[in-house]
């Protein structure tokens, strides 16, 4: 498929409205896996639906050589009240294009559909090339993915579509969210009666303020806790409450594992922890891999990313850069700069030149 790049950006921003246009909110993405199916099929690319994850291998994949996966979501969270124009009604204006979806990460992922496009019958690549837009990134669900990794077949490496401006982002922290409960006695709030769990709460979340995990990252920095929700079972003021419960979202650089994590907590604190899930691992890829060299030659930068995305579900080297900003994600009236887009065509085009046909060495 030899188009001109001008032309692929211009069918990149038609597929991004059409996206923008469809609710697509995480475990209701029916209607954008349907666009992404048929956009596809006008293309002549045989393409596979599990769910409502959407995947398709380059014309000429063969076995035997490594595989690189271009992964990016179609979910999106749920517009937030503060929102000024119609989230679902895409529009052009200053340069940017407006809609929910569209800089997290829509942008990303018609990008990484334009390169996929530009080189799916190209017959003497040195990787093959599979394409996956995934749901459920939003909620870390089990659906996206993580359900069809099974059925790609061996990968190699990974380029995940997130924003990030098209910097490199190598390493990305593990998000670990624990419930907490405080137990104490009830009593009446008038007499010396009881033993107040809110109390007992307090200063074990006086100490996931305080503590310090002695392990930085030179990527991510340290180990981050914030204790985010905190509520008692008791509505009674009269009542001393017997139980109070917290949550601490724990955000974890790639020096500690989340058993580490989980063993030094429980040794300084009182109350009774449970992690919600231990999936979304701290990941790293080695700045000398292929990726991140190709990355650098096309004049990129590398990070390390505070945000979570399905690289933390990949067991297997993985990038993620994509177009837009991080900080536009979830906001009221997001926007992707067109020019972003373009850029993010360009860029991925160039990068996978270098690793498709010449491989760094």
């Amino acid at each position: 498929m030899k188009s001109s790049v001008s032309i692929i950006v211009q069918e990149a921003l038609l597929l991004l409205k059409e996206l923008i246009a469809a609710s697509s909110f995480s475990t209701q993405e029916d209607q954008t896996a349907s666009i992404l199916t048929k956009f596809l099929g006008s293309k002549g690319i045989e393409h596979y639906r599990a769910g409502n994850n959407v995947y398709a291998r380059n014309k000429f994949y063969k076995e035997g050589i490594p595989t690189l996966l271009l992964n990016s979501h179609h979910d999106t969270v749920k517009p937030n009240k503060s929102y000024t124009r119609d989230p679902f009604t895409p529009i052009e204006q200053d340069g940017k294009l407006f809609g929910l979806g569209s800089n997290d990460a829509g942008g990303a992922l018609v990008s990484l559909i334009a390169a996929f496009l530009h080189y799916y019958e190209n017959p003497q690549l040195k990787y093959n090339l599979i394409l996956a837009a995934t749901a459920e990134e939003e909620i870390s669900g089990t659906q996206g993915i993580e359900s069809i990794l099974p059925l790609l077949g061996r990968i190699d490496c990974a380029i995940v579509g997130e924003p990030t401006l098209m910097e490199l982002a190598i390493a990305e922290r593990g998000l670990m969210v624990l419930d907490c409960t405080s137990k104490g006695k009830a009593g009446h709030a008038a007499r010396e009666e009881g033993d107040n769990a809110i109390y007992r709460a307090l200063k074990d979340i006086e100490w996931f303020k305080i503590f310090q995990f002695p392990r930085l990252s030179n990527m991510l920095g340290p180990v981050k806790m914030s204790v985010t929700v905190i509520q008692s079972e008791n509505n009674a003021h009269n009542v001393i409450p017997d139980t109070c419960r917290f949550v601490v979202d724990v955000r974890v650089n790639e020096h500690y594992t989340f058993e580490d994590l989980l063993g030094i907590i429980a040794a300084h604190v009182n109350c009774e922890i449970k992690p919600r899930s231990t999936r979304l691992r701290s990941s790293l890829i080695d700045p000398n891999h292929p990726l991140v060299r190709a990355g650098i030659l096309s004049g990129k930068k590398t990070y390390g990313s505070p945000t979570t995305s399905d690289k933390a579900l990949m067991p297997f080297p993985a990038l993620k850069m994509g177009p837009g900003d991080s900080a536009r994600s979830h906001i009221a009236d997001e926007f992707i700069y067109i020019r972003e887009i373009e850029e993010g065509i360009g860029t991925y085009i160039q990068l996978l030149n270098i690793v498709l046909n010449e491989t760094v060495e």
